[in-house]
């Protein structure tokens, strides 16, 4: 495993990391199979969890809280998110910050993400959904420099919108936080143009999710392909967009190099780019999380290829089933 620095909180952090919506909130997830994934993770190096009070209703800041308990001897950085008080995924134009993430709320929500968890602190607290036009309501900020003087968390961050990079760049270059996770993958490739610029000139973090476009950059998606009754990616994957998806996948296999497999180039695209600290696909099972923290060790794309994956960019809008 390799590491980078992360942002100007200056932690080493690992290339990949590992984000628990997955067994959290999705369907399937065994809890058993979930602590030995978390295990196998931190032997392999991985030594940055993603979780959100949300995910499970604190089940995955509870599976985060034992993990570090279980590896004491290490350094795990923990990161988790502040629900929005309207439960709006994603935020809403013109509905005021103080509807969404007023102060008594965030600090409310950090301490039920204390209590599930066990932990006295987390490394990195991000607001689950974000509109730049919040940067204008100061307060809070107030409430995150009190809870940062408590010493109840290290740095700050953003969640932003699904594809909606250009809805940070004020507030990455305000100095107001110290990360930003955003979609970024060879697909969703317009971070790159506005966001990442930002992010480099102050010096912020950046922590790339859906690295695998929500599973069709595993090469498991099929025509077919369905799942529990109340899975979210029942009503992501509409046949709209599954049939988009497919055809796009499809296209792309065409320029994976022999020996390489498709979920591997998705994580080396995104490696390639030395504005990302750090990767947080989603792992349930052993399996993938030894195939995924193997990309680290593979390193970067060829420069030549990654300029051949430029074509695959899909550029996207959100729409009533992308939330």
């Amino acid at each position: 495993m390799k590491y980078r620095t992360f942002g100007r909180l200056g932690w080493q952090v690992s290339e990949i990391g590992y984000g628990m919506w997955g067994m959290g909130g999705w369907t399937g997830s065994d809890e058993k199979e979930s602590v030995t994934s978390l295990d196998r993770a931190v032997d392999l190096g991985c030594n940055f969890f993603d979780s959100a009070l949300a995910y499970g209703d604190g089940r995955s800041d509870h599976l985060l809280g034992a993990l570090v308990r279980r590896h004491s001897q290490r350094r795990i950085y923990t990161a988790t998110k502040v629900p929005p008080l309207n439960k709006q995924w994603p935020s809403r134009r013109g509905v005021p910050v103080a509807e969404v993430f007023p102060p008594d709320h965030i600090e409310r929500s950090l301490h039920q993400s204390l209590e599930h968890s066990g932990l006295d602190h987390f490394d990195l607290l991000q607001f689950h959904v974000w509109e730049d036009d919040w940067l204008d309501d100061d307060r809070w900020r107030r409430r995150v420099d009190d809870l940062r003087a408590q010493r109840l968390i290290g740095g700050i961050g953003i969640s932003i919108n699904r594809w909606e990079p250009w809805n940070g760049v004020r507030t990455v270059r305000s100095g107001a936080v110290d990360a930003v996770q955003v979609i970024y993958n060879v697909f969703d490739q317009a971070p790159e143009d506005e966001l990442f610029v930002a992010t480099g000139e102050m010096n912020v973090a950046v922590i790339a999710r859906v690295p695998f476009d929500e599973g069709s950059l595993t090469g498991a998606l099929k025509a077919d392909s369905v799942w529990p009754q109340g899975d979210w990616r029942n009503t992501y994957f509409v046949p709209e967009n599954l049939r988009a998806t497919l055809d796009r996948v499809a296209r792309l296999r065409r320029a994976v190099p022999e020996g390489v497999a498709l979920p591997e180039l998705a994580l080396r695209f995104i490696l390639s780019n030395p504005a990302v600290s750090t990767i947080i696909p989603g792992m349930r099972r052993p399996r993938h999380v030894e195939s995924n923290l193997a990309a680290s060790d593979a390193g970067p794309l060829s420069a030549d290829l990654v300029e051949q994956l430029r074509a695959h960019r899909w550029d996207r809008t959100p729409t009533a089933w992308s939330h």
